[in-house]
């Protein structure tokens, strides 16, 4: 931007909020619902409430207004003009007719008919704060069950893309002027909603609808503003595939604990099926290149399989190296049990291990310095090569310190040690949220079945051109010094990465 050059950016991960650059953006992960999380479905049911959703969801009863008509109130954002800033409500009502399998919904002022285990579109809810003052937001409805109980799934809320409640795109129209051409889109940073299909509360048709749907919705962005692109640089993230790796793979693979009891499932070619439609998206981008453009298709990881989940808590409680308060069962979310007086390391969310550093965590007990570098070495040692025995598989090939990986500004931002998890093998969803309790290893049954959060020799991405590469073993972080080369720009000296294509071999790429 800064060299007058234009940049059109599609739904790239972290640019929430977004940038103020010569160029378009609309944003992606990160991007929260209407009610200010990262993906929160809701639940209508005349079930009786047994447990709380695990992740991702709320429950709300319906209420029964006779045989064929039923009740609720829908949760949206919380008010802040008013005191206490309570949730604003829309009215819920359904009206069944079962014998046709078919449900008429009233949500505030919009009518939905739908059919049992059919998604909606996109519907706008409209939640009142003040006079003349609406936040809206938009949904996907669908009727799970309308027999002895009657349920029905709300999808995550998203922020209307025409008017939305926050920015999210630059300039600050550009989501409106995307959703009056080409209708309405999903805005969620993670929007195919994988929560309720692990929740079980969607099913593997419904989660292929979502994402061959929002699919569909960014080649539309994609070619919309390659229309009006004369020169410059566009990127378009297209996440179907990660979400599909994820949640199918599961079915790729004889014995996986998340697909016991299924035989022949209707989705297990599914993952081939979209690479299939990823490259059919390529043959119709590469039908509109011209002698001067240049594309390139890149992914930041690949994946492999989801088996065993590793807590890496409950083995620091077993080795001595976490500490739990007198009289806690360790069951407790986000180390509540943990007793940081006694504690020298921990684990919480998706990346490693940190220590409980003196000066820098609240009531850190581990000295910086050589104090620190002894115990990460002892960790490393311990933890590398550690072998799951149930299975007789090693589940973590190495672990680093990341003293040695990160550098820069935000490198305190890093855990002190990262894990290499083996094909199979991940942090387990207990350990992730910072559980202690339960086995070092254990089964992962849930359909988020494939990742990549693992050694990252294993699961490498990939690196695509219209244009012969010339770099040997090309990288992610070459691709921004090859766009300002490809451009004349000079990449700046701290940036990492080279170009991946011989400058000379180009008569004006653009």
């Amino acid at each position: 931007g800064e060299h007058n050059i234009w940049s059109t950016i599609i739904r790239v991960p972290i640019t929430f909020p977004p940038d103020n650059f010569y160029g378009a953006q609309l944003g992606a992960m990160c991007i929260p619902d209407l009610l200010g999380t990262q993906g929160t479905f809701l639940f209508f049911t005349t079930r009786p409430e047994t447990s709380a959703f695990q992740e991702g969801g709320l429950r709300f009863d319906l209420t029964a207004d006779g045989a064929n008509r039923f009740r609720g109130r829908i949760q949206g954002p919380e008010n802040s003009f008013l005191d206490g800033s309570p949730h604003m409500e829309l009215p819920l009502t359904m009206e069944l007719d079962r014998a046709a399998g078919r449900a008429k919904v009233t949500a505030g002022d919009q009518e939905i008919e739908l059919d049992t285990g059919e998604l909606s579109g996109w519907v706008t809810l409209e939640f009142p704060a003040l006079a003349k003052i609406k936040v809206n937001g938009i949904c996907r409805l669908m009727v799970t069950e309308m027999d002895e109980h009657v349920s029905l799934y709300i999808s995550p809320i998203n922020i209307q893309p025409e008017k939305p409640a926050m920015p999210i795109s630059h300039p600050s129209y550009y989501s409106s002027y995307l959703s009056k051409k080409l209708g309405p889109y999903a805005t969620l940073g993670l929007a195919e909603d994988t929560w309720a299909l692990n929740e079980k509360i969607t099913d593997d048709r419904t989660f292929w609808t979502q994402t061959s749907d929002i699919d569909d919705e960014r080649e539309r962005m994609f070619h919309a503003a390659l229309d009006r692109l004369r020169s410059g640089a566009m990127v378009t993230v297209f996440d179907a595939a990660d979400r599909v790796n994820h949640m199918y793979w599961r079915y790729r693979e004889k014995g996986h604990p998340a697909s016991r009891g299924v035989d022949n499932p209707e989705y297990r070619h599914a993952i081939e099926e979209q690479y299939r439609k990823n490259d059919a998206i390529i043959g119709r981008v590469m039908g509109r290149l011209g002698t001067d453009d240049v594309l390139v298709v890149l992914s930041d990881h690949g994946c492999t399989s989801f088996r065993r989940g590793v807590n890496l808590n409950a083995w620091l409680l077993s080795e001595g190296y976490l500490k739990l308060k007198e009289g806690a069962d360790a069951s407790e979310e986000w180390l509540q049990s943990v007793d940081w007086s006694r504690t020298r390391a921990y684990a919480v969310g998706l990346v490693g291990i940190f220590l409980n550093l003196a000066g820098r965590e609240n009531d850190g007990i581990v000295q910086p310095g050589e104090e620190a570098a002894a115990l990460k070495q002892e960790l490393i040692a311990k933890l590398s090569g550690a072998m799951d025995d149930e299975e007789d598989t090693v589940a973590i090939n190495q672990v680093w310190d990341t003293d040695s990986l990160y550098r820069g500004p935000y490198k305190g931002n890093a855990p002190d040690l990262l894990v290499g998890y083996n094909h199979g093998y991940r942090i387990s969803w207990g350990c992730a949220a910072g559980v202690v309790a339960g086995p070092v290893f254990e089964d992962n049954v849930k359909a988020w079945s494939g990742d990549h959060i693992v050694d990252p020799r294993i699961v490498p991405g990939i690196v695509l051109s219209s244009h012969p590469i010339d770099a040997e073993d090309p990288h992610i972080v070459d691709l921004a010094p090859t766009a300002l080369t490809l451009f004349g720009v000079a990449p700046a000296p701290h940036m990492d990465g080279r170009p991946i294509f011989d400058i000379n071999r180009f008569k004006g790429a653009a």
